[in-house]
């Protein structure tokens, strides 16, 4: 299509600004001089997708390589595809605008278990068979990484290689593999048999799933020599990992419209629930100097006065105050602030806050997650109800007069009385800023309370556990409701319907494919936001498919049960996590990897915090 008929078709869709690329620091190569094109493709909209840092971090890393070429592609909003269709215009890659189905690679970044329809979309707006058994020629290559590839099976059939754990090292390993096997003539078969070797790649079509009578899992067989388990990718030394000194600037606002600078990987906390905390592990930190180095580099490029320090639990880099005493050398000669998410309540003190507030002050949000300190135990959260009092005391000297607080509702063993911690929690923390002399003078105090449904997740203590039903999870929204009395406290809670399609997504198997692309088919699309959830279509895809998606969600599994996701190996063991969630039953809790190692298994890399002088 022409430049001249492709502006006309922009001018009728809402933000023009995400199709039409050409930002600074995109890169443009000439395509007869690359031997491997590769269209990354994240499954939601340009603002979400332009501020993922895996995106940023393996389109520069690929575009460093003279023969590879990496352009980047996003899911087109409602009106863009409406247009899309009614024009022929098949998914383009935005720096090229050439059709993705003509490259080598096309690999989507799966953040979210509610994209799984977008994925579906996506490729098939591009013009590319849904199936991997459907496309016989040898390209393109469909493959996916992210934290939701720790169960990739509800989208295995669709998606011919997974890439497990961290990708900067196993991508380019499989690149070098294709360009030798098409140099060669060798057929797709033979390049996907070859690549499943490597390890962090898992090629779904190379194993066979077997079911019991129940629906449980039976087996999962590997065909041929191909490896039994799979075994997550790490990066071990993060000082000498790539990073890029130039991200790609967008002319819209995006979600996250700023510096991000990553500082560690991982987190030693094990907090029971949490995902994240199991499948990054073990930790690895990068240095002070190279942290400080990089940041610099990318306000240099980039022109942005914001940078967001990037981990799981920023508060707990060992040399948190020497490296905002780095920064703030630069930072504040060049009215650059510093934003510091993910901080732990624990260790949250003055020094911190008075860094934090030097440029320009934000929000303080924190995580206590459970509203009495029984839960607490259960989840291994590790926080007293004095510091979390403490630390709001900390803020409101510090002129803070909000505070923003986590909680998650349908945790293992929850009561009412759990639920009513959370009320009296947040009237604890009001009560304690009108006692406090050295409050903000005439200034009222806001506590916002933001409750998420428990999700269980693979690869956590959790992952037996079953979620509370639809029904239950309103019943408890309104229960907490009736117990906050103030108008200084807002309650805001996340839909039950997308959580609970959340929880059948993330334990499902291989069965669930049908139902996804059924779904699909009915119109789903941009699930996680609410103005195209349908969870009517979702809930007649399962009837046609006859699967219960209460299997999945709701119910119990045993210890002995064999998961879906059985084969794959995030070196966590089965044992750690059977061990945890006895221990969470128990109200027992277990000391963070700095404390003391608690076998989980992550120290078979050699890296990282297991190897830590205590």
């Amino acid at each position: 299509m022409d430049n001249k008929n492709f502006e006309r078709l922009l001018l009728s869709v809402q933000k023009p600004g995400r199709y039409s690329g050409g930002e600074i620091n995109s890169v443009i190569k000439d395509k007869s001089k690359v031997d491997v094109r590769f269209a990354f493709c994240f499954p939601d909209t340009y603002e979400i997708g332009m501020s993922h840092l895996g995106m940023k971090i393996l389109y520069s890393l690929f575009n460093e390589r003279e023969d590879i070429w990496c352009e980047r592609v996003f899911a087109p909003w409602i009106d863009f595809e409406e247009v899309m269709r009614a024009n022929n215009l098949p998914l383009f890659a935005l720096e090229s605008r050439d059709p993705i189905k003509d490259f080598d690679f096309i690999g989507f970044t799966l953040q979210y278990e509610m994209a799984y329809t977008n994925v579906l979309n996506m490729l098939d707006l591009a013009g590319v068979p849904l199936r991997s058994k459907d496309r016989a020629d040898f390209t393109p290559i469909i493959v996916a990484g992210g934290p939701c590839a720790c169960n990739p099976e509800p989208l295995a059939d669709f998606v011919d290689i997974f890439f497990l754990g961290e990708g900067e090292e196993v991508d380019l390993e499989v690149i070098d593999l294709y360009k030798e096997y098409k140099k060669e003539g060798k057929t797709k078969a033979e390049f996907l048999a070859a690549a499943s070797k490597i390890e962090g790649v898992y090629v779904p079509a190379l194993y066979d799933i077997s079911y019991n009578a129940d629906g449980t899992v039976n087996s999962v067989t590997p065909k041929g020599d191909t490896p039994a388990t799979v075994k997550k990718r790490i990066i071990k030394d993060m000082d000498k990992v790539y990073y890029p000194d130039k991200f790609v600037v967008p002319f819209i606002d995006i979600v996250h419209d700023r510096v991000v600078q990553e500082i560690f990987r991982g987190c030693v906390r094990g907090c029971r629930f949490c995902q994240a905390g199991f499948i990054y592990r073990p930790v690895r930190e990068k240095s002070v100097d190279t942290i400080n180095n990089q940041a610099k580099a990318l306000c240099e490029s980039t022109g942005y006065d914001e940078i967001s320090m990037s981990s799981l639990s920023t508060s707990d880099y060992t040399e948190i105050e020497p490296l905002l005493n780095k920064m703030l050398e630069w930072t504040t000669e060049k009215y650059v602030s510093l934003a510091l998410p993910s901080l732990r309540i624990d260790n949250f003190s003055d020094e911190l806050l008075e860094k934090i507030k030097h440029v320009r002050k934000s929000g303080l949000t924190f995580a206590p997650e459970a509203g009495t300190q029984r839960l607490r135990d259960v989840i291994n959260k590790n926080v007293t109800e004095e510091e979390i009092i403490n630390t709001c005391k900390t803020a409101f000297k510090g002129g803070y007069t909000a505070v923003k607080l986590y909680f998650m509702m349908g945790l293992p063993t929850e009561t009412d009385e759990d639920l009513k911690g959370i009320a009296d929690l947040g009237q604890k923390i009001v009560n304690t800023y009108y006692s406090m002399p050295e409050k903000p003078k005439g200034k009222a105090v806001s506590v916002s309370i933001s409750v998420s449904t428990f999700v269980p997740k693979p690869f956590t203590p959790f992952q037996f556990e079953p979620q509370i039903t639809r029904d239950e999870i309103r019943r408890r929204h309104e229960f907490l409701k009736s117990c906050i009395t103030t108008k200084k406290i807002s309650l805001s809670y996340h839909d039950s319907s997308t959580s609970f399609l959340e929880g059948v997504l993330a334990r499902g198997d291989r069965r669930l494919g049908d139902v996804v692309e059924k779904a699909y088919k009915k119109g789903c699309r941009f699930d996680s936001w609410s103005e195209c959830f349908n969870l009517d279509n979702w809930m007649d895809a399962f009837d046609e498919c006859g699967i219960d998606p209460a299997f999945y969600a709701n119910r119990t599994r045993s210890y002995e049960e064999i998961t879906p996701w059985e084969h794959l190996d995030y070196a966590v063991s089965k044992s750690f996590l059977i061990n945890e969630s006895k221990a969470a039953h128990g109200e027992r809790t277990t000391p963070n990897c700095r404390e003391k190692c608690s076998n989980c298994g992550a120290n078979c890399y050699g890296e990282g915090v297991c190897f830590e002088k205590r």
